[in-house]
């Protein structure tokens, strides 16, 4: 995801991870054109299917063919709260059922992040729909200054493990400082309940001095995650660590 936010800027790249090498190449985004994307999530079961959110809570399905994502629908995320900025989103496939995990990134000391849980299902025109809403307060074990977003991303294990990553921006030319930590754990009922519970106390897996993680992502059938810095004026990189354990 590019969070840019004038017409005709890039929004999306794919990114072909290798052992030894990765190789980005522009996508063509086809449809009304979002204003600061921040996160992307395949839908699971249905190839080809992606939900994107945008930092101030629009959720775009796309349909991803060769270089091309098309916007099928979009809408607002369910109760979002006052001053909300959003950079993370989850999908989770459990017993049937899908289940959908965001969070306001926080700030500080004063204003922990808030982690968002509910049911997902799609309208028959490609509405992605929200149940009921579950709201967890979570601050992060590190970093932990002023400029702290305690959730700058989520991605959740075969288990069910929340795994969080957390950073702090001084601005466009840094200092930056980041981890990722285990924030918890979510389950799906049969009949579609979301349930989190958070993790007490706080994991902290491992960290990141001098950049800012904004993107993990744990790899299909595989202990790794992927990793991803939006170091601003720095540039930013890729890389894969072993967090995503069952």
């Amino acid at each position: 995801m590019h969070d840019n936010k004038r017409s005709g800027q890039q929004r999306l790249s794919r990114i072909t991870h290798r052992e030894d090498s990765d190789r980005i190449s522009p996508m063509t985004w086809d449809g009304p054109e979002p204003v600061d994307l921040e996160a992307i999530e395949a839908v699971p079961g249905m190839p080809g299917q992606y939900l994107a959110l945008t930092g101030r809570g629009i959720v775009y399905r796309l349909e991803v063919t060769g270089s091309t994502a098309t916007v099928i629908d979009y809408t607002p995320l369910p109760s979002i709260g006052e001053g909300d900025d959003f950079e993370s989103f989850a999908l989770v496939a459990r017993n049937g059922k899908l289940a959908a995990l965001w969070a306001d990134r926080g700030a500080g000391a004063d204003r922990p992040a808030t982690l968002y849980a509910a049911p997902l299902t799609f309208a028959s025109w490609g509405q992605p729909l929200f149940g009921a809403v579950t709201r967890r307060a979570y601050t992060a074990a590190y970093p932990t200054g002023d400029g702290t977003r305690h959730i700058s991303d989520i991605s959740v294990t075969g288990s069910g493990r929340i795994i969080v990553s957390s950073a702090a921006d001084a601005g466009d030319d840094g200092p930056f400082d980041s981890a990722i930590g285990e924030a918890g754990r979510v389950s799906v009922s049969a009949d579609g309940r979301v349930r989190v519970t958070l993790a007490a106390p706080r994991t902290v897996l491992g960290t990141f001095r001098q950049y800012k993680v904004e993107a993990v992502e744990c790899l299909p059938g595989s202990a790794d995650a992927l990793l991803g810095t939006e170091d601003e004026n720095l540039g930013g990189y890729v890389r894969s660590m072993p967090f995503c354990r069952a």
